[in-house]
């Protein structure tokens, strides 16, 4: 947990300082999740993972710090936090909002060089209190994910009228070439594979309140054959989440 609010200290001054001319925020939160999960699979081997977040922008550019406790995860050697490190910028298309970012993930604690970078684009339409969005992030290839990796994904999400009720769903897909095996399973246990999600979330003031059941068609048989695909964390769950924005 040091590690974890020294990454905090260290990154907020950073993103906070951007040029101030159009600059909206900083908008910065603390969340608290039942499990630390992305792209269907379990960051935080399945346990409790609290975070910090700071979002900052100026004009059409974005950035972006999360620092997450992993608790010591099998999945990325046993690191204990990651900080998720954010650069973008986004238009404007008519009725069609476009972004593209370059990510650098940072692992604390890992037993080997787990850092990785990715790039990424997102498109997405808003229509009332629908908003519906397509894009892919893709991480060139690097030895700390054994090849390279590219997840699409498609969502959309609903606001009920009239209520602090938001309806959401996703799925994704992740494929790429193999180069290390037992790294490769970090990101893709078992080999490429899908996953979904649905979500609800209910928003009151600074308080933020979400449920997804999350799940993958990754195969437990055939990604315990590698510890950085924790299997026994790669299936169907039921999330839970608390967040605080300020």
């Amino acid at each position: 947990m040091k590690t974890m609010w020294a990454a905090i200290v260290t990154v907020a001054p950073m993103l906070a300082a951007m040029p101030a001319g159009a600059q909206q925020g900083p908008v910065i939160g603390v969340e608290l999740n039942s499990d630390e999960n992305r792209r269907g699979l379990s960051w935080s081997g399945g346990r409790v993972s609290p975070s910090a977040d700071i979002f900052v922008t100026s004009g059409p550019f974005e950035a972006s710090g999360r620092v997450v406790a992993l608790r010591e995860s099998d999945r990325h050697g046993g690191a204990g936090v990651v900080g998720d490190l954010t650069l973008g910028a986004g238009t404007r298309l008519g009725s069609v909002t476009v972004r593209g970012r370059v990510t650098g993930h940072v692992f604390g604690g890992a037993a080997f060089d787990a850092d990785y970078v990715e790039l990424g684009g997102l498109a997405a339409y808003t229509l009332g209190p629908v908003q519906v969005d397509a894009g892919a992030d893709y991480a060139p290839s690097q030895d700390a994910i054994g090849g390279d990796n590219l997840y699409i994904h498609a969502g959309a999400q609903a606001g009920i009228p009239g209520t602090p009720w938001t309806l959401s769903a996703g799925v994704g897909h992740s494929s790429g070439q193999v180069d290390n095996a037992f790294r490769s399973a970090r990101l893709r246990p078992g080999g490429d594979y899908s996953d979904w999600r649905l979500g609800v979330e209910h928003v009151t003031g600074p308080v933020t309140l979400g449920l997804d059941y999350v799940g993958t068609d990754v195969s437990e048989r055939d990604a315990s054959a590698f510890l950085l695909a924790d299997a026994r964390h790669s299936g169907d769950r039921i999330v839970g989440r608390v967040r605080f924005g300020f």
